[in-house]
């Protein structure tokens, strides 16, 4: 259940062992062909005591609203990168050229500076209703952004391990902030490779009979540090050139695409290493051959 905070608080006071379940992998409860609470509570009982209950993370409160703040923060993201979507198509469905990138018009005097191209007055009104909303995210995006720094600062428990991450070409104080926030401890996970998962950098490979089926879990894992990392390798190749010689040479085997996704996942597992390890960021490793 979505709603679990309360009760894990709850049970963490009053010294009672909590378990969450992973609702996507419990195919035993909702791939049954009945199905109520009597039923499921039965399953639920025979996965827990035959050691095949999905164990699911039960985030801890002391850093689980900053998190919670960060994704709403990145909700509202999305939300000013489909207004600027929309604007963007506006121009090519009348075959307009725009002066400048659109998302340009993140800046505040960006969108001041804006001309609206279109002559029929539905349309002008239509882009004007996008500028508005536009304007609104972009101060409450940074209202949230400069109370996050704020608390990342006050946070002392974790300052060394968000300065770790800030050694990091291309990471600052918003998305270490989110990483860190989204990871909790490297130590949750037995291995590189179960992080990677957990993250979303890798695609789990489906095989039968040694012959490939495929793949899955697609929805299976987190997604907002999914975005992080595409996010910090993007930034990354934007203020190293190491990193721009290191894609291209990624290029040569993969399609532009694949090879991002691959230099974001080198670099979610240099993140866990560091943390593991408490180390800066290393450039020679990372991009040797």
């Amino acid at each position: 259940m979505f709603c679990w905070y309360w009760l894990a608080d709850l049970c963490r006071d009053e010294g009672i062992q909590f378990v969450l379940g992973h609702a996507l992998y419990m195919k035993a409860i909702h791939g049954g062909k009945a199905k109520d609470d009597k039923i499921d509570s039965h399953k639920l009982a025979a996965m827990l005591r035959g050691g095949m209950f999905p164990l699911a993370y039960a985030y801890p409160r002391e850093m689980r609203a900053t998190r919670d703040l960060t994704r709403r923060r990145l909700f509202f993201v999305n939300k000013r990168a489909e207004l600027l979507k929309h604007i963007s198509m506006t121009h090519q469905q009348y075959n307009i050229k725009s002066d400048g990138p659109i998302l340009k018009l993140k800046a505040q005097s960006n969108i001041e500076k804006y001309q609206i191209p279109f002559e029929d007055e539905s349309v002008r009104r239509m882009i004007e209703s996008d500028l508005f909303m536009i304007k609104h995210y972009n101060a409450e995006i940074r209202k949230l952004e400069a109370y996050i720094q704020k608390v990342s600062k006050r946070d002392t428990e974790n300052a060394f391990d968000l300065a770790l991450l800030r050694t990091t070409p291309g990471i600052g104080e918003v998305l270490s902030t989110t990483l860190l926030y989204e990871i909790h401890s490297v130590q949750r996970f037995p291995t590189v490779q179960h992080f990677s998962s957990y993250a979303r950098l890798i695609r789990p490979k489906k095989t039968s009979a040694g012959k490939n089926a495929g793949s899955g879990g697609s929805k299976i894992g987190n997604h907002h540090l999914k975005w992080a990392f595409s996010e910090a390798a993007v930034l990354l190749l934007r203020q190293s050139d190491q990193a721009k010689l290191y894609l291209k040479r990624l290029e040569k085997k993969h399609p532009k695409g694949k090879a991002l996704s691959v230099m974001s996942h080198r670099l979610g597992k240099a993140v866990y290493f560091m943390l593991l390890r408490k180390e800066v960021f290393d450039a020679q490793k990372f991009f040797a051959h």
